[in-house]
């Protein structure tokens, strides 16, 4: 790719910060394990046969056309993808207006990374319309990465995310920002489907290795500008950015997350007399609290939530569940208006 082309690519992409370099000290310091205690319950593994064993259910986001290239005409190419590696594959439901679906692949992790690789070069062999200008023989694939894993992929001072480029001869670009309405981030990887098998490999051992942290991830799923994850047309919540302030571990297995919620949405989940808000943090476990005013332009309000990761992500769960029930409501209220 050209110094003109990757200018442009990264001018029609903001959603992707500048790559790590394969060599030299990155700008971008990696945030520290916590030591943790032991789980007894937790896997281990010791060796490269094991990591090949271990399951993993690994996503990435792709454009509508890069969708139908991997599913293939009346599905041949995921249904023989699937039978090549013994995955569960398959492409989220296309959302109208919406240019990106989801490919999930769920297996082992020796079979996601060679299901990875043979749809990297399916798309290397028909590259969409619209494909980015890339080398010839390569391709790129969008993770789709849990905030609070992204620390093990990166490694102190971005050492490990470096190691995995040069290790695998892939470039690696990884988003600082969480997508809407989730606690997801991508991380692009380009290069030749083989060396897309390798980096997925490495990825998917740090995320085996990681996978507690997994724990509360909200996933994304595209959808219309202002709309909730499951549709409507009232604007949603809204994970804050990946900066430490916003989402981090605290003392303990304390964590903080901050959700902005639209003003006209505030109401609803404190409720009366700050009825719902009290049910939710009872319920939940999790330590609550409301800007009193708006943190910007947008009016919208920020929703501090403090507790351990399951605590977090039943309040979570709660919050969301009362949005979608307000936005039940006001869309019958609409329809009982117009009849």
């Amino acid at each position: 790719m050209t110094d003109a082309e990757q200018q442009q690519y990264e001018v029609s992409n903001p959603l992707f910060e500048k790559p790590y370099p394969s060599n030299g000290a990155g700008d971008e310091p990696a945030r520290e394990s916590e030591p943790q205690q032991q789980d007894t319950q937790q896997p281990q593994f010791p060796s490269e046969e094991a990591f090949a064993a271990a399951q993993l259910t690994l996503r990435a986001l792709v454009s509508s056309k890069e969708a139908g290239v991997i599913i293939g005409k009346q599905g041949k190419n995921v249904a023989d993808l699937r039978e090549a590696t013994g995955v569960k594959a398959g492409v989220s439901k296309p959302v109208p207006g919406v240019h990106d679906r989801v490919l999930s692949v769920t297996g082992t992790l020796e079979g996601v990374a060679k299901a990875y690789s043979m749809a990297a070069q399916t798309l290397v062999d028909s590259p969409p319309p619209s494909a980015s200008s890339l080398a010839s023989g390569t391709t790129s694939i969008r993770l789709l990465i849990s905030h609070n894993q992204m620390g093990t992929i990166i490694g102190r001072q971005g050492l490990k995310i470096k190691a995995i480029q040069d290790e695998c001869r892939v470039r690696m670009v990884a988003s600082k920002e969480m997508l809407p309405n989730s606690t997801e981030r991508i991380v692009e990887v380009q290069g030749s489907a083989e060396s897309i098998r390798l980096a997925v490999w490495e990825i998917g051992k740090c995320l085996v290795e990681d996978w507690q942290r997994a724990t509360g991830t909200i996933l994304y799923n595209p959808q219309p500008k202002g709309e909730f994850a499951s549709g409507g047309g009232y604007g949603g919540p809204r994970a804050r950015t990946g900066n430490p302030a916003d989402f981090e571990s605290s003392e303990g297995n304390e964590q903080t997350q901050n959700i902005a919620i639209p003003a006209d949405m505030v109401g609803c989940i404190i409720g009366r007399g700050g009825a719902k808000i009290q049910e939710i943090r009872r319920v939940s476990g999790a330590r609550i609290s409301i800007a009193k005013q708006p943190h910007d332009e947008s009016g919208e309000r920020m929703f501090t939530i403090r507790g351990t990761a399951d605590e977090n992500e039943r309040a979570l769960f709660m919050l969301y569940e009362q949005l979608e029930h307000e936005k039940v409501r006001r869309q019958m209220e609409d329809q009982e208006h117009d009849e």
